[in-house]
């Protein structure tokens, strides 16, 4: 049977009532969100952007004038001390803000949503205008996320709707950072929200579209690459699929292992030592090897532009993966996201750099390997296959191109998968969580809904309510059944696509709502 410890019964009451019209509630709402977060992630854009151009202007100020170089060392350690203040001051800020987000959708972490949003704003700025290997988009998410709780606060919203709205913020937030809406959707969706229900995608959906609208208001139509992949990779080339696929596989489990290890060297560091590292490795780079700073978007133009030979690929790779390792590992404010794409492109224009010179492969074709191999990157590291494709024809603006792209994330997902690699988001929370001694969900004795959709081969299919083995510590509320909403009693038989509704506390959320999914398969 189901039971249900009540700590606050007028909450339980509002919860249950007020889910009756969420399923509206969220449309307007999460436009709300969806034009808010838009706006935050589109200031975050305009604020890196205008980083960047001042390190750049910095960079060739102090070119050949030893007493300026001296002068911008002392500045980056100036900005290290300043973005680890920032960290002391708003721990949840650290890294790429993914894991927060999924942290807290759990129940296992609380985020002031204000502090986050202005320590993240100010706390990335400043860590690209020193020149750190981060990216923008996991942050964006995280902000995105912070005006969905904020703005479901200020409205005074119930739980259940709160958690919803975070996830519109989410998939706004990545929206608008990529001009991606359909990827912002699935990524909020597969990784953040880990279900597909239809309260879910409509609302993510309405916001992740206004969030575009807004970033593109600003922006433009473009795409954020411009890539020139007009040729689609012929059938008979499909084998080097495979070898891309492993290879990308083994790369993209490679990378995990990688940026675990960077943080647990940085552990026992004095915060403000682990900040100095990074900064003053990019004084160094920005002397030597500028193109290697900030998240890589002109590492990604010097490539599709076809200006390197092998060697200088190989080089621009090794530089970039060690330098986002130590950026990332560090806890400065800023993501994984946009440098693991450069990452991934930079193994895809070695391997096409290698198939031509050794397989006969059409020159023509050496952005289709890039693409590919960004595709896979992302899927083998974040193991969300669905988003890491639609992402990348997004970006690109082409959708010739989903076959190929599908056939390296899988074989990708397959590999690193077998690899025992796990989803480096998963494995960040972990190390968060580790980090901060928490072993279980808060318990703040609110009340949240969770809901599970009944699979066509579940074995619960036919049986009766009374009949079914419920978690623990849960009480079925509702069975929605097409447009009807049922009031489940012991003799209500379960069917195909029925949604089953549960109220439980929120420390027990995640756990519940995996098992509700389970058995639900």
């Amino acid at each position: 049977m189901c039971f249900v410890q009540t700590r606050n019964e007028n909450d339980t009451v509002r919860v249950i009532k007020d889910a009756k019209y969420m399923q509206y509630a969220l449309v307007v709402n999460g436009l709300l969100v969806g034009v808010a977060a838009g706006g935050i992630a589109v200031l975050y854009r305009i604020m890196l952007d205008r980083g960047e151009k001042i390190l750049r202007w910095m960079l060739a100020a102090v070119q050949g004038n030893g007493l300026m170089i001296a002068g911008w060392f002392v500045g980056l350690v100036f900005v290290a001390l300043l973005v680890a203040r920032l960290v002391r001051w708003e721990p949840m800020i650290s890294g790429s803000g993914i894991p927060q987000v999924s942290g807290e959708m759990k129940g296992y972490l609380h985020q002031n949503w204000v502090k986050v949003i202005v320590g993240k704003l100010v706390g990335g700025t400043a860590c690209i205008l020193g020149g750190l290997s981060l990216g923008r988009e996991g942050p964006s998410v995280q902000l995105g996320a912070m005006v969905g709780k904020g703005i479901s606060r200020l409205l005074h919203r119930v739980k259940t709707e709160e958690k919803y709205l975070m996830i519109c913020g989410a998939g706004a937030g990545l929206a608008a950072a990529f001009n991606a809406p359909l990827a912002g959707v699935l990524f909020a969706l597969e990784e953040i929200h880990k279900n597909f229900s239809a309260a879910a995608l409509t609302s993510v959906m309405v916001a992740a579209v206004a969030a575009d609208f807004v970033s593109k208001t600003v922006f433009g139509l473009d795409s954020v690459f411009h890539f020139s992949v007009g040729r689609v990779l012929p059938l008979d080339h499909y084998w080097l699929l495979l070898l891309l696929g492993v290879l990308i596989g083994i790369c993209g489990a490679a990378y995990n292992a990688s940026t675990m290890a960077s943080q647990r060297a940085y552990k026992h560091l004095p915060q403000s030592f682990r900040m100095v590292i990074p900064f003053l490795l990019a004084g160094v780079l920005g002397l030597t090897m500028p193109l290697t700073l900030g998240g890589g978007h002109a590492m990604i133009e010097h490539l599709y532009e076809g200006n390197l030979l092998l060697s200088g690929v190989l080089l621009l790779l090794a530089v970039k993966f060690l330098f986002s390792l130590l950026s990332f590992g560090s806890g400065a404010p800023g993501g994984i996201f946009f440098p693991l794409l450069v990452i991934g492109a930079y193994i895809g224009g070695a391997f096409g750099l290698l198939a031509i010179r050794y397989c006969g492969v059409d020159p023509e074709l050496l952005n289709n390997f890039i693409i590919l191999a960004m595709a896979g990157y992302f899927t083998a590291i974040v193991r969300a296959p669905v988003t890491g494709i639609i992402l990348i024809a997004e970006m690109t603006g082409s959708l010739s191109h989903l076959l190929s792209l599908a056939a390296v994330s899988i074989i990708a997902y397959v590999v690193a998968y077998l690899l025992k690699s796990e989803p480096i988001y998963e494995s960040l929370l972990e190390n968060i969580l580790r980090n901060q001694g928490i072993e279980e969900p808060e318990d703040t004795g609110e009340k949240i809904l969770t809901t599970a959709v009944v699979q066509h081969a579940s074995a619960i299919i036919g049986k009766r309510v009374s009949e079914l083995d419920l978690p623990y510590n849960c009480l079925l509320v509702a069975v929605r059944r097409g447009g009807r909403e049922l009031l489940p009693r012991g003799d209500t038989v379960i069917m195909a696509s029925d949604t089953l509704v549960a109220l439980a506390d929120t420390k027990d959320y995640a756990e519940i709502a995996a098992q509700l999914g389970e058995l639900c398969v």
